[in-house]
């Protein structure tokens, strides 16, 4: 859409030094005290001061300077939306913060891209501008303790202090019992963010419904024309997340309304993939899938006739990346296959793709992708899976170095470049740097090790005061095993204190 530009013209002689200088511990503090406010109100039943707690927000200069921030330092801060501009350097940051005001505002159309699904299909991906991403950032700050407040005890997709691992713990919690119900109604929904209902969302979100409306209706530009919008919260947008999970708020009250408590029935939900389970078939089919129907046609939604099926939990089924079945009564959660498969093609694509590249080049991208996957796994049974992986590297890398060096021995091959950690069967290469020599080298799955996850707690919400020393135990990955000190102010900056 142009050559990339950047904003910076015009701007302040000290914003530099202003942008520079920010007390970040202090933004975030402040900020986070108005959120815990807006949190309480909402617990209250007090949703005018709720209106009046998000206008004092969204117009407060630490909230902007944080919105700023958050767009200036994620993965998509390099990416422009259709006016081509993005924001680098101090002063065009802060020039960004003054200029999110509400008057006079109007967002422009989003950059439509499309990126490839497993199953060979695109999803369409909406790109809003820097502008417009910032605006959003803010007004969620505003929307985030309310969400946060009314959500389903069972989500765990984009919410703070909640994650996958969570997910899957909770999925145990359901199912590793002698008594657990054995059916499982495996759930996907189809067209999620393209298909919400507009008037849904503006008679139901609480936040400035005009602003919701514009960014609902901005449009998109694909391959130069430009196509109006009629439904559904584009995906791309930084709030995007928390409308759909608004959106989805309330299932699991209506599912558990639906089947009773002696029925075992239980739900958990990652964004729009979602498992309940039942005593039997029929009350998953005839009972709790209609109520579900029921729920996502007022919305605009339905199920996913393809990925939607009921199992029994002897025969297994596949929920984030995870395979979930039954043996002897005793519940197995191992990576699924199509996730190693996954990672297997991605590592021989990378040697395939840094054949002729320098080694320690190879090894920072195979060490990347390794350590994210092992460490999304590291909470399941996946320690055969750990070592199929290790050993499909180290062939692929044999394969290579073959390849790279056809007149070595094998005995050359090994003394270049699985002796130099010491270790047996470690991959590794001594590399010249501007400091010396550095040692590169391929990490090892099983290296990671199996560690148990201690999921959140169902109710805990990181905007209310009471849960504070809660969710600084886990930040510091001390789960419940935290030291009883209280932490010192410095420490629990940015939480309700």
């Amino acid at each position: 859409m142009g050559k990339q530009k950047t904003a910076s013209a015009g701007a302040p002689r000290d914003a530099v030094v202003m942008w520079t200088t920010t007390e970040w511990a202090d933004v975030r503090h402040n900020v986070r005290r108005l959120q815990c406010r807006i949190a309480k109100a909402v617990k209250e039943g007090r949703w005018n001061k709720v209106k009046v707690l998000q206008h004092l927000l969204t117009r407060s200069l630490h909230a902007k300077l944080l919105a700023v921030q958050r767009v200036t330092s994620n993965q998509g801060r390099h990416t422009p939306g259709v006016d081509g501009v993005v924001w680098h350097g101090a002063r065009a940051k802060r020039q960004a913060v003054h200029s999110l005001r509400r008057r006079g505002y109007k967002p422009k159309p989003l950059r439509r891209v499309y990126i490839p699904k497993k199953n060979g299909k695109k999803r369409p991906l909406s790109i809003p501008t820097m502008h417009d991403r910032a605006m959003q950032a803010l007004y969620k700050l505003a929307l985030a303790p309310v969400a946060e407040t009314l959500a389903d005890r069972n989500s765990y997709g984009f919410r703070e202090g909640r994650r996958c691992a969570d997910a899957t713990a909770a999925a145990f919690n359901a199912l590793a019992k002698p008594n657990s119900a054995p059916w499982i109604l495996d759930a996907d929904i189809q067209g999620c963010y393209d298909n919400i209902r507009h008037a849904w969302m503006l008679d139901n979100i609480p936040m400035d419904r005009a602003l919701l409306r514009q960014w609902l209706t901005a449009g998109y530009v694909d391959d130069g024309r430009l196509y109006p919008s009629r439904k559904g919260a584009p995906q791309g947008g930084i709030i995007s997340p928390t409308l759909a999970n608004q959106t989805l708020d309330g299932m699991e009250r209506v599912v558990r309304d639906a089947g009773p408590r002696r029925r075992r029935v239980n739900f958990v939900r990652y964004a729009d993939d979602l498992i309940v389970t039942g005593k039997s078939h029929r009350l998953l089919e005839q009972t709790i899938r209609p109520a579900l129907e029921a729920f996502l046609a007022d919305r605009g939604l339905q199920l996913s006739d393809e990925k939607t099926a009921i199992t029994h939990i002897k025969h297994g089924f596949d929920f984030l990346g995870h395979t979930y079945r039954k043996h002897g009564g005793i519940l197995h959660i191992t990576p699924s296959r199509d996730s190693v498969r996954a990672l297997l093609r991605k590592v021989g694509n990378l040697i395939r793709e840094y054949v002729s590249a320098p080694m320690p080049a190879l090894i920072k991208k195979l060490n990347h992708a390794l350590r994210g996957w092992g460490n999304y796994h590291r909470h399941v049974v996946a320690s055969e899976a750990f070592s199929r992986i290790d050993t499909y590297v180290y062939h692929q890398l044999w394969r290579m170095l073959r390849r790279r060096h056809p007149k070595k021995s094998k005995g050359w091959l090994i003394r270049k470049y699985w002796t130099a950690t010491g270790r047996k069967w470690e991959f590794a290469v001594l590399a010249p740097t501007r400091k010396g020599k550095r040692l590169y080298r391929v990490l090892r799955l099983n290296s990671i090790g199996i560690r148990r996850h201690v999921k959140v707690k169902a109710d805990a919400n990181p905007y209310l005061p009471q849960y504070s020393r809660y969710f600084w135990r886990r930040r510091q990955g001390q789960g419940t095993t935290m030291p009883p000190e209280v932490p010192s102010l410095q420490q629990t900056r940015g939480l309700c204190v």
